[in-house]
């Protein structure tokens, strides 16, 4: 983060008479930075966003944008852009008309609307469309258009409220990586709400995880999934695998004495005699009766699916569950097959108990 944050929210709280949604939360943001508030719903996410939008006022703490104070300003004196995932496009309006709605209402000459329109239809590549009313247009053609509206006033932040979340799963995935191409080329601060995890790690610098109102952890995507913070993060960001055990000394590291008494070695230091829990990703589970890894155990198949890019297998190790995803072509493991399961010690992550 660098010193002097573009974005700063400070110790904000928002409540509704006795309801509290959001609860002393700080959050900080770089220039051009591309920041998803991710969470499941009524988190406070989509608060949070509203509140540096304006349309929301916090009850307390303050917002600041490039060193100036904003909370207390007017949203259409803030200088950000919003994309809403209903696009809240004018119907009886075409898609020009759309885009240059914000423009005549900050009275920007006639000539200079029609030229920042004309690049910001460029920007989504909508210039064929534009004197096309929202109804004829796609999901994803709407959606392009309110990204395009949001762009002309040339605003210093865009903040998206889920706004992919009404498109089918292929025009998604296309949205995703236009809007990933369009932050790199504009060198735009957006903050992204979502509750869609592999949205949030495929596009975003950073994620912000939130329950309950609060932040869980801030970090890049490879952060958030390696090393998660707390066991919501790990079970909220994916699927993961939680081993209980106790610490013990161990050269090099720690050997976690999981509750049936199988030993677990790993790189990260803890105190012996504490409380831990382990996060392993079922992807890191490898399956194979050759196996030379740091830890490997003894497994019977108890159930199998396949997927078609990856098969799911969930294990009895022990007396501990396991889930392991494997994309191995060629072999496979029925239920009631014994085989050995490994990892190595650094794709394993301790937790707090």
């Amino acid at each position: 983060m660098t010193k002097h944050p573009f974005i700063r929210c400070d110790r904000i709280t928002k409540s509704y008479g006795d309801n509290t949604v959001i609860e002393d939360l700080s959050l900080e943001i770089a220039d051009g930075e591309f920041v998803s508030l991710l969470g499941s719903s009524g988190s406070g996410k989509t608060t949070l966003l509203m509140m540096m939008a304006g349309f929301e006022d916090p009850s307390a703490g303050s917002i600041w944008l490039d060193g100036i104070r904003v909370d207390r300003l007017p949203p259409h004196k803030r200088n950000m852009g919003v994309v809403f995932q209903s696009y809240a496009l004018f119907p009886h309006m075409t898609v020009g008309e759309n885009v240059a709605f914000p423009l005549k209402m900050r009275h920007v000459p006639r000539g200079e609307i029609r030229e920042r329109v004309q690049r910001a239809l460029e920007m989504v590549e909508l210039t064929t469309l534009s004197h096309r009313r929202p109804v004829q247009l796609s999901g994803g053609q709407q959606q392009r258009v309110a990204l395009a509206r949001a762009l002309v006033f040339e605003p210093r932040v865009v903040l998206m409220d889920e706004p992919l979340g009404a498109l089918d799963k292929r025009l998604r995935q296309q949205m995703q990586l236009d809007i990933r191409d369009l932050h790199n080329r504009l060198g735009l601060t957006i903050v992204f709400v979502t509750h869609d995890q592999s949205e949030a790690l495929t596009m975003s610098d950073r994620i912000a995880v939130f329950n309950k109102g609060r932040i869980e952890q801030v970090g890049a995507p490879h952060e958030i999934y390696d090393c998660p913070g707390t066991r919501f993060v790990a079970e909220f960001i994916g699927e993961t695998n939680m081993l209980e055990g106790e610490a013990e000394t161990d050269d090099g590291g720690t050997l976690i004495r999981l509750a049936n008494g199988s030993p677990l070695r790993l790189r990260q230091q803890r105190a012996p005699g504490s409380k831990v829990e382990v996060s392993i990703r079922p992807e890191r589970i490898m399956l194979d009766p050759n196996l030379d890894e740091e830890n490997v155990f003894e497994a019977r198949v108890t159930d199998c699916v396949y997927f078609g890019d990856h098969t799911r297998f969930k294990l009895d190790v022990g007396g501990s569950r396991l889930l392991a995803t494997s994309q191995t072509r060629g072999r496979t493991w029925q239920p009631g097959s014994s085989v050995k399961v490994g990892f190595k010690s650094d794709d394993c992550w301790i937790l707090p108990r």
